[in-house]
């Protein structure tokens, strides 16, 4: 007679205190996870899909609070009776099977992880997200540290830095919240496709995120209207350099600070900010002010230094604040 297939025995009552399992010979049994096949393993888990992972209860209870609680607790004879004679019923000795309801995906990632097997790369930040939800339920101090790990690297904090800095804070990771709130300053977070993420946080850990985007565009405000680091722009009354007698109309230096400003606001980073090429230099605000000339016949000097207005407005950028406050 073929071996049942795990995935699709089925339970009957009986009078006697004993568990039965009823043999389907239709399903071969081939609904064992290659890398989870141990014979010698004394507990089966079983996900969704109906994959069964062989795993050593030592190893579970070891690695996961959740198993260790729950194996801890009296477990009812799951043995097959020898005594029983109903030939409908398979006379085999198998372990306890579990259905933990979790994709084939989360459960294999989290499995290698327990048991030290090797672990496939992740391919979004989704993925980690998803394992770390059952990671936390099963209480696997081993696998979180793991994928705190990778939470801080450089290939998530790019392509996924608010996502990082949710669950950064979530699991209260001070240090990998503070790194990810400095590679979210490439947002604008008032974009609406953000939302959802945003929508996952507490007020307590989007406050300061919040905070550190608004203080940088104001401290950037400040900065560019301090008459003492740009006195041709900001002084009231400023005469041109070169003839020293007319006074110098800053329409266009207030174009183009109002145009860096709407920018902060876009990407708080500001790393498009101060920079001889690029898209802020060919901004048609920037060419005007460093256009800008003195209409006195004779004199035609340029009303601003581009080079060392740059350089300054690059100062100003570095001065702002670039964490979290903890």
């Amino acid at each position: 007679m073929t071996a049942p297939s795990l995935s699709s025995v089925r339970t009957i009552t009986s009078s006697l205190n004993v568990l039965h399992i009823r043999a389907d010979n239709t399903c071969s049994p081939t609904g064992y996870h290659q890398s989870f096949s141990d014979s010698e393993a004394d507990v089966v888990l079983r996900s969704h899909q109906g994959t069964l992972y062989r795993v050593h209860s030592y190893t579970l209870r070891r690695t996961s609070g959740f198993f260790e609680t729950m194996f801890s607790l009296p477990q009812p004879n799951t043995r097959l009776s020898s005594s029983y004679d109903d030939p409908s019923v398979s006379k085999i000795d198998l372990p306890s099977v579990l259905d933990v309801y979790e994709s084939d995906f989360v459960l294999e990632r989290l499995l290698r992880l327990l048991t030290g097997l090797p672990l496939p790369r992740w391919n979004s930040i989704d993925e980690i997200e998803r394992v770390l939800i059952v990671a936390e339920k099963w209480d696997t101090p081993g696998p979180i540290s793991t994928m705190r790990y990778a939470l801080s690297s450089h290939q998530f904090l790019q392509s996924h830095p608010l996502k990082c800095y949710m669950l950064a804070t979530h699991y209260g990771w001070g240090a990998e919240a503070k790194l990810a709130s400095t590679h979210t300053l490439t947002l604008n977070l008032h974009d609406p496709v953000y939302s959802s993420i945003i929508d996952q946080m507490t007020s307590k850990d989007l406050l300061p995120l919040l905070n550190l985007h608004r203080k940088r565009r104001d401290m950037f405000r400040e900065l560019l209207n301090s008459p003492e680091r740009f006195a041709a722009g900001n002084s009231s009354p400023y005469h041109c350099n070169r003839c020293g007698v007319t006074e110098l109309n800053n329409y266009p230096w207030r174009a183009f600070k109002n145009a860096m400003f709407l920018e902060i606001e876009r990407r708080p980073l500001g790393d498009t900010l101060g920079l001889a090429s690029g898209d802020s230099a060919e901004w048609p605000e920037s060419l005007a002010c460093w256009q800008a000339k003195c209409p006195k016949e004779g004199c035609g000097g340029l009303n601003y230094d581009r080079i060392a207005t740059l350089r300054q407005i690059r100062l100003c950028i570095s001065l702002l604040p670039s964490t979290i406050e903890t």
